[in-house]
């Protein structure tokens, strides 16, 4: 789950990382209020979780709660990137003397945490490591220690920091740490990280990501943070069903069992959809090792609910849920689902009690429904239909 701005910044505070002071605003009214609160400079800011506000418009600076005003009117609403403004955060103005970046993250590859960082803050950090790599420091980071005031000291040193700034970044730097293991996080990035002309390091601008494995048992406070308004309405509604489900832009929906199998069946359609007029998946769906006619019935609809979905293919491998269930899975979903279920339906069995599965499907005969002996067959088939 991304936090917007005004959350990370909440969050770093909690954590004793330096911060300014920030308001939360919905209408250009609440915005000249608290731009009198705040008092002084402030800079309205776009709450929207993509990057590239500040080039679309959506970050102004107000010298008074009348310019924090109009600014908000010229914000809120605003398109960047396909995300509608809807509300942003007024904060407190920082007399910038230099700009830096950092951050750590989850480094999958190498199964560890990285630090990036660079005393070139401000800019999209992307192009600074296309464009000049040499200059974001890329440190590992030990999963078992972290970053302890050793570690930041390093990191620092590695950035080029000067060497009068190093102590006060690497104490931000410990702290920007505590924030990511104490939140289980997958990302916390500061960009920019500033030096004041009063000699002060801040955190103006943070971006966050938490672990949403996390959250139900040992974040359940998370649950407030999330945008359940901004909430894709069928991941939604796959989360309340307890299914892992991630929307694509495709046609053709694809149910299996684990997470490597509908890996693979992505690619396998996708390959499948260049013959018939570049149909692609329409989804991510993992039922996981069950596939009762509860879970299969709450799967399909989901995917059914997808006006963009045209087939749908079902490729399950049979292992401690045997075939057979998983075929009595589709039966009572299709019975279920009555007359929701009205897109072509192609499944793919395999494993343990093959046969079996095989011959209830075939018994059972149902005019959606589309048996297929092979993972490419199955593909090719649902891609057609998509198509058709």
């Amino acid at each position: 789950m991304d936090l917007y701005e005004y959350q990370a910044r909440d969050v770093f505070e909690k954590y004793g990382v330096p911060v300014l002071a920030g308001i939360v605003a919905d209408t250009p009214e609440e915005v000249r209020a608290a731009a009198e609160k705040i008092g002084g400079v402030v800079v309205v800011k776009a709450q929207v979780k993509t990057g590239g506000r500040g080039k679309a418009g959506g970050v102004k600076v107000a010298k008074t709660p009348d310019e924090a005003y109009e600014a908000a009117k010229a914000i809120l609403g605003l398109d960047i990137k396909g995300h509608v403004v809807k509300r942003v955060m007024v904060a407190q103005g920082a007399r910038i003397a230099e700009e830096f970046y950092f951050s750590v993250l989850l480094d999958r590859a190498n199964r560890s945490y990285l630090s990036l960082c660079s005393v070139e803050g401000g800019m999209e950090i992307e192009e600074l490591a296309v464009e000049r790599p040499e200059a974001l420091a890329r440190v590992e980071v030990n999963p078992l220690t972290g970053i302890d005031k050793e570690k930041a000291v390093e990191i620092a040193r590695a950035a080029n920091f000067p060497e009068d700034l190093v102590e006060k970044v690497s104490d931000v730097f410990v702290k920007l740490f505590d924030v990511y293991k104490g939140e289980d996080a997958t990302l916390v990035e500061v960009n920019p990280l500033v030096r004041t002309e009063e000699g002060d390091i801040i955190a103006l601008d943070g971006k966050v990501t938490l672990d949403d494995n996390a959250s139900e048992i040992r974040h359940p406070e998370h649950e407030a943070l999330e945008d359940k308004d901004a909430a894709d309405p069928l991941e939604a509604k796959a989360k309340a069903s307890g299914l892992n489900y991630v929307k694509l832009d495709g046609e053709v929906g694809i149910i299996g069992n684990g997470a490597g199998l509908v890996m693979s069946t992505l690619d396998v359609v996708a390959y499948a959809g260049e013959n018939h007029n570049g149909v692609k998946p329409a989804n991510f769906l993992d039922i996981g090792g069950g596939a009762s006619a509860e879970v299969m019935a709450a799967g399909l609809d989901v995917i059914l609910g997808d006006p963009q979905v045209k087939s749908v293919f079902v490729n399950v491998f049979g292992g401690i849920t045997a075939c057979d269930a998983v075929a009595n899975g589709i039966k009572g979903a299709l019975e279920t689902l009555g007359a929701t279920a009205s897109k072509p339906l192609v499944v793919r069995l395999d494993g343990n009690r093959v046969d079996e599965g095989r011959a209830i499907l075939a018994e059972y005969a149902h005019p959606l429904v589309t048996l297929a002996a092979t993972m490419d067959e199955g593909a090719d088939k649902a891609a057609e239909l998509a198509n058709a």
